[in-house]
């Protein structure tokens, strides 16, 4: 990557929500804590983290399609957290999500052609027949018929409903796209197709992406750069080579050693063993003070309850988040 200005750059981001009770409120879901994080011009930047780490609520965070808390959301220098709501919809169309689940997100009584040129018509662009013609040529480039579009999301398979969800984030033909665990809802035998149409469309369009996922060997090899999350904050970001290579902080280290590793148990070496964590994730209603990983860190100390760790750079562009490490 070019040292340029980044396409997105978040800086202390918190999207908290309030808990209430019968009475009175009683407290607050740190769902994303004081982060910050680039993805420049034509970068995909993977996220992964357990369930209940705040990856889709940061993707949602820096669309604005839940209101942050604080921080700041600059795309190319404009803060979107700033924009009044009539001057945000020229971003939307630059902004697109494809979203876990195709048949959730997905209205069963609009036809594909209806799905896709919906953008269009919010967004007004082009006439009846520009935008017609604009949704066959996407059928055709996320691997569908332009016969197909006139049928409904029920008469196709999970694989092509989310190819309809791709070609609809394509459809005003915006510059980032937020990938929330688009392949988690597919099949196996479907999942490497949807991924490399991603890929292919990446490359070609100059995408900027985020993807988030929790096939770690998906993020691998989707992205250029991966960022980990636990309990709302990122605790490492590095390039994805380098991070896969050479994880430094404790709970990276254990989420890699948890993928499978086809190596038969007796011949596994101690750098193919797994880490086992302790215990589950805490609630982020009540976060541990200091290291917000330290109840399950197999290296922590005494004092890293002291002080929340600041994010440090280890080489050109490795980042850790840790006492420790």
């Amino acid at each position: 990557m070019t040292a340029t200005a980044p396409f997105l750059d978040a800086q202390g981001l918190r999207t908290w929500f309030p808990v209430r009770g019968t009475l009175r409120p009683r407290g607050l879901v740190k769902a994303v804590d004081d982060v910050s994080l680039t993805i420049a011009r034509g970068e995909v930047l993977g996220l992964v983290g357990e369930s209940g780490s705040g990856k889709s609520t940061l993707g949602r965070s820096l669309m604005r399609l839940v209101q942050p808390t604080a921080g700041r959301v600059l795309v190319e220098g404009t803060d979107l957290l700033r924009l009044p709501r009539h001057r945000l919809r020229r971003w939307r169309r630059r902004m697109q999500v494809v979203f876990q689940d195709p048949d959730a997100s997905l209205n069963p009584r609009m036809t594909v052609h209806d799905i896709i040129s919906e953008p269009l018509d919010v967004h007004r662009l082009g006439s009846r027949a520009e935008r017609t013609e604009r949704v066959l040529a996407l059928m055709e480039r996320v691997g569908l018929r332009p016969e197909q579009a006139r049928r409904y999301p029920h008469a196709f398979s999970g694989g092509q409903r989310q190819r309809i969800g791709i070609a609809r984030s394509l459809a005003v033909d915006p510059d980032f796209i937020f990938a929330d665990e688009p392949v988690s809802a597919l099949d196996v035998s479907v999942q490497a197709q949807v991924i490399n149409l991603l890929v292919d469309l990446q490359r070609d369009l100059n995408l900027t992406m985020l993807f988030v996922s929790h096939d770690l060997s998906v993020v691998e090899y989707i992205s250029d750069r991966v960022a980990v999350m636990y309990l709302g904050r990122i605790v490492e970001v590095a390039p994805a080579a380098e991070l896969y290579r050479s994880p430094r902080h404790p709970y990276t280290q254990a989420l890699l050693s948890a993928a499978p590793v086809p190596v038969p148990r007796a011949h596994r070496t101690s750098a193919s063993r797994r880490l086992r964590l302790v215990g589950e994730m805490p609630s982020p209603l009540a976060p541990p003070s200091g290291c917000v990983f330290r109840t399950r860190c197999p290296v922590a100390r005494a004092d890293c309850a002291d002080a929340i760790p600041s994010m440090r750079t280890i080489g050109a562009d490795h980042g850790v988040a840790c006492h420790v490490a």
